[in-house]
């Protein structure tokens, strides 16, 4: 395996610094340390610290557990559940900290960074449109009730999710996103 270029450590360090301690609370030097890469370094790859956040966001889309809900020999309806259970195990295991990258930065950033807010939209549009597929497949073989369309409910469900989520890191616990479980798929998409 190649070891990884300096572009590639301060995207990755970066990617777990903002996870960790948000945008604001991350230095550049925090970066570069965490990436064991020269602090000078790291303007030789990235205009400022917001270029570095919208790659980031790439980055953090690619690593998301997104196979889950293109795998066809799934039904559609139990590939769904597992995406979403995959998203909260995620949380967990995190110590109920880190919740959704998106959502942090849409909460720190969106109104002060254009670029950021603009990236930000377009990876949550394609989410949307990401779980409209599979609730899609769902309402054609009678899994999903088809009076709303796809996009609505897919926009409803992620909402519920990164609620539940931001519950959670408030609570510590995974109560609300058993309940987002329990309601988003005992109710909402049935």
């Amino acid at each position: 395996m190649a070891k990884p270029n300096v572009r590639d450590k301060i995207v990755r360090a970066g990617l777990d610094q903002f996870h960790r301690a948000g945008f604001n609370g991350s230095s550049v030097e925090d970066i570069t340390d965490l990436a064991e890469v020269p602090k000078g370094s790291f303007y030789n790859h990235f205009k400022s610290k917001e270029d570095l956040a919208v790659e980031v966001i790439d980055r953090y889309i690619e690593q998301g557990p997104h196979a889950l809900l293109s795998d066809a020999g799934i039904p559609p309806l139990k590939r769904l559940k597992g995406y979403f259970s995959a998203l909260v195990q995620e949380f967990v295991d995190s110590g109920y900290k880190k919740g959704c990258l998106l959502a942090n930065f849409s909460s720190e950033l969106a109104d002060h960074s254009g670029p950021v807010r603009r990236r930000l939209e377009i990876a949550f549009d394609d989410w949307v449109k990401r779980i409209a597929g599979v609730i899609k497949e769902a309402q054609r073989v009678g899994e999903v009730d088809s009076k709303l369309k796809p996009e609505q409910l897919a926009g409803v469900l992620l909402g519920a999710f990164e609620g539940a989520l931001l519950r959670g890191r408030a609570s510590g616990d995974s109560a609300p996103l058993k309940e987002f479980m329990a309601v988003g798929f005992g109710r909402l998409i049935a």
